[in-house]
């Protein structure tokens, strides 16, 4: 075999940076612990295959493991895994290939797919334990020098769609697919811990990379739904100015319903389906709005139950949605804005400049350089 076609690369950062499409050997486990946003997995073995050349591995030692290994993947198996290999080369000429520690698993698929397919591609040296060591690291340091600016503000005043008009910004909830709040789930599960700080010290090493510029981060407690915001870069956001987008109680009314009636209901349809997307969506409002129960307190948790049950009851029975803002504006009030009364004297001298979405926008123009990309 040429140099070429078991050649290895070690440049991290121009890996992360490009957004190297990365195809992933480990066995869907070891996927499913910790991935990257680019990252294909095409297992060399499976699950069940791992685990016996693993025992194999611990009782007669690595000759037994791999000898295994050759009799579990062979024939068929091995053509099949060579193709989905194959036809992911096809797709991304410029792809390389990991497995855990940059060992064997990704050398035999490096070898068996340039011997089978004639398709030479590079592997990562140290595997995916070498990448999520550097983004550790990665994190740690350029959330000391990152600068962050962090928009703030009551719920429904439309932060995340600001943030949405700015490629300078890293949107949190987006990377740990959840609203941020208690009506924050989405219908497919969050990525794990380690997936969701792989991600975030991607986007955070691009904005450092781009000439360290100032960007955008939405306001968020330490937990974003599961998920935690890792404590270099929630320091950071702690230490960053504050803008406050201001509403009405109108404007955030209609935000809101937007976001946790006609978005989030189109997202459980697009998963389930009409009738049942419905009704898991309605039993999601009802499961989110039972989790604050204690904050709300019994009576007024009761209360906002009923205003819900009726709410959805006309919205099965005509598709009227107007009900809905019965509840979402007794919720404001009773609950959200009571939290962020609460949250925002520990900021308050952070706080740069306040405003409706339209002055924010020129504020951040002319105080940090950030343009909107997309128009409102």
């Amino acid at each position: 075999m040429t140099d070429d076609a078991l050649r290895q690369i070690d440049d991290l950062r121009t890996l992360f940076i490009d957004d190297v499409p990365l195809l992933d050997v480990r066995a869907p486990v070891e996927f499913a612990e910790g991935a990257f946003p680019t990252a294909e997995n095409q297992p060399l073995i499976d699950d069940a295959e791992r685990h016996a050349i693993g025992i194999a591995y611990k009782d007669r030692g690595q000759d037994a493991a791999i000898a295994l290994g050759n009799h579990l993947v062979r024939g068929e198996d091995r053509e099949r895994r060579i193709a989905n290999w194959s036809n992911f080369m096809r797709r991304h000429p410029d792809g390389v290939l990991y497995c855990f520690r940059g060992g064997m698993r990704s050398q035999i698929s490096q070898r068996w797919l340039y011997e089978h397919a004639g398709i030479a591609c590079p592997r990562v040296r140290g595997g995916y334990k070498a990448m999520r060591r550097f983004l550790l690291d990665e994190l740690e340091r350029n959330s000391a020098v990152a600068r962050p600016v962090v928009v703030g503000g009551r719920t429904g005043v439309g932060k995340t769609r600001l943030l949405a008009r700015y490629t300078s910004a890293i949107d949190l909830e987006r990377l740990a697919h959840h609203r941020g709040s208690a009506f924050g789930h989405h219908p497919q599960p969050q990525p794990s811990q380690i997936s969701f700080e792989n991600a975030l010290s991607i986007a955070l090493l691009k904005r450092v990379a781009a000439a360290n510029g100032p960007f955008l981060v939405e306001d968020e407690s330490r937990n974003i739904g599961g998920r935690h915001v890792p404590p270099a870069f929630y320091d950071a956001m702690q230490r960053a100015p504050v803008v406050l987008i201001e509403a009405s109680e109108n404007e955030r009314i209609e935000i809101t319903l937007q976001e946790y009636v006609t978005d989030a209901l189109a997202e459980f349809v697009a998963e389930y389906g009409t009738t049942r997307g419905f009704d898991e969506w309605a039993a999601y409002l009802n499961s989110s709005l039972d989790r604050i129960r204690r904050r709300l307190g019994g009576d007024r948790h009761a209360e906002v139950k009923d205003m819900l049950a009726r709410a959805l009851h006309r919205h099965a029975q005509s598709g009227e949605i107007d009900s809905h803002r019965a509840w979402i504006d007794y919720l404001l009030r009773e609950y959200y804005d009571g939290m962020y009364n609460y949250q925002l004297d520990s900021k308050q001298n952070r706080v740069v400049f306040r405003g409706p979405a339209a002055q924010i926008v020129r504020y951040l123009e002319e105080h940090h350089g950030l343009t909107p990309q997309i128009p409102t």
